[in-house]
C-alpha cells in the first residue's frame, strides 16, 4: 500500500482513489456545466417562471449581472435566463390554476377604486362637514395600501402609518383644501403608475441586456414623474390648495406608491416620510427629491418589474 493509503493499484492497472478524490472529481464535473449548479440554486424561481424574462429579473434581484453571466458562458443575463428556462422542468407545478380576472375588468375596477378618494374628499368638503380634512387624509393614505407590498411580500403597515402622519400634519397646517387636492391626485397617480408599469414591462421584453433595459426605463420613469407632477398641480388648483405644499407632498406619495408596488425595500421610503415630518418649510420638498433619486436607482432594474 502506498504511504497514507492515497491509492491502491487495481487489477486492471487503474488506481483506486482515496476518500479526498471524490469531491475533487465532483467539482471538476460541476465546473464542466456551471449552469447546472445555478439551476439547482434557483430551482424554485426557474420552475415557477412563466417566461425567461421572469427568470432574468429574479437573477438580477439576486445580484447576477451581465458581467456575472459571462462566467456561465453567456453574453448577458437574458441569454442565461433562456437556457435556465429551457432546462427547467415544470411538471411539478401544473396543478389547477386560480381563475384569472380579465385584464380589462381588473383595470376598470382599479380605476374605479382610484376615483373614490377624490369623490369622498371633494364631497365632504363641499358638504362643509367638520371632518372633511380627516376624511381626505384617510382615503388618500388608503389609496396607497391596495397596491403596496415590500420586497418580502409583507404589508408595510408602519409605512402607511408614517404616510398618514405626514398627510395629517400637512392638512393640519395648510387646511382641508390640501387634503382634497391630494385625494383628487389619486386617480392620475393610478393611471400614470399603471401606464409606467405596462410600458416598462414591454421595454423589458424588447431588451437583450440589463444595461439596455435600464437605459430605456430611466427616461420612461422621468416622464411618468413629470406627468404626475403636472396632474398633481392641476388637482391642487381644482381644490384651491397651495401648490407649493400640495405638489411636493403628492409627488412623495406617488413615489412611495411606485416603490412599494415594485417591491422596493421600505427603509429609504421610511426615511423620506420621516424627513417630511421635520418642521421646516422645505422638508417635504427635500424628502420628495431624495425619494426621486432612490426611485431613479431602483425602478430601471429588471427585477422591479417581475410579476408579483
Amino acid at each position: 500500500m502506498a504511504p497514507g493509503g492515497a491509492e491502491v493499484a487495481g487489477g486492471a492497472g487503474q488506481a483506486v482513489r482515496g476518500p479526498g478524490a471524490a469531491p475533487q472529481a465532483a467539482r471538476r464535473r460541476a465546473g464542466g456545466d456551471p449552469v447546472k449548479a445555478l439551476l439547482h440554486r434557483h430551482r424554485e424561481l426557474c420552475e415557477r417562471a412563466v417566461d425567461p424574462l421572469e427568470i432574468a429579473a429574479g437573477l438580477e434581484a439576486h445580484g447576477i449581472t451581465d458581467r456575472t453571466a459571462a462566467r456561465f458562458r453567456h453574453r448577458d443575463v437574458f441569454s442565461l435566463a433562456e437556457e435556465l428556462y429551457a432546462r427547467s422542468p415544470r411538471g411539478e407545478h401544473t396543478g389547477v390554476q386560480p381563475e384569472r380576472v380579465p385584464a380589462g375588468a381588473s383595470a376598470f375596477r382599479g380605476f374605479g377604486y382610484a376615483l373614490l378618494p377624490g369623490a369622498v374628499g371633494l364631497g365632504a368638503a363641499a358638504a362643509g362637514v367638520v371632518w372633511a380634512g380627516a376624511a381626505a387624509v384617510v382615503v388618500t393614505v388608503a389609496a396607497l395600501v391596495w397596491p403596496g407590498r415590500t420586497a418580502g411580500g409583507r404589508v408595510p403597515w408602519g409605512l402607511y402609518l408614517l404616510a398618514a402622519a405626514v398627510v395629517g400634519w400637512a392638512v393640519h397646517r395648510h387646511g382641508t383644501a390640501l387634503g382634497v387636492g391630494l385625494a383628487l391626485a389619486v386617480a392620475p397617480a393610478h393611471l400614470v403608475a399603471e401606464a409606467f408599469g405596462a410600458k416598462a414591462r414591454a421595454r423589458l421584453a424588447g431588451s437583450r441586456a440589463l444595461e439596455e433595459f435600464a437605459d430605456r426605463a430611466r427616461p420612461l420613469f422621468l416622464a411618468a414623474a413629470a406627468l404626475f407632477t403636472a396632474a398633481a398641480a392641476g388637482a391642487a388648483a381644482l381644490a384651491g390648495a397651495p401648490p407649493g405644499a400640495a405638489v411636493p407632498l403628492a409627488l412623495l406619495l406617488f413615489l412611495t406608491r411606485l416603490l412599494l408596488r415594485h417591491g422596493a425595500r421600505g427603509g429609504p421610503v421610511a426615511a423620506a416620510l420621516a424627513l417630511a415630518l421635520v418642521p421646516f418649510p422645505a422638508a417635504v420638498l427635500v424628502a420628495a427629491a431624495g425619494l426621486l433619486v432612490q426611485a431613479l436607482l431602483v425602478l430601471p432594474r429588471a427585477s422591479a418589474h417581475a410579476r408579483p
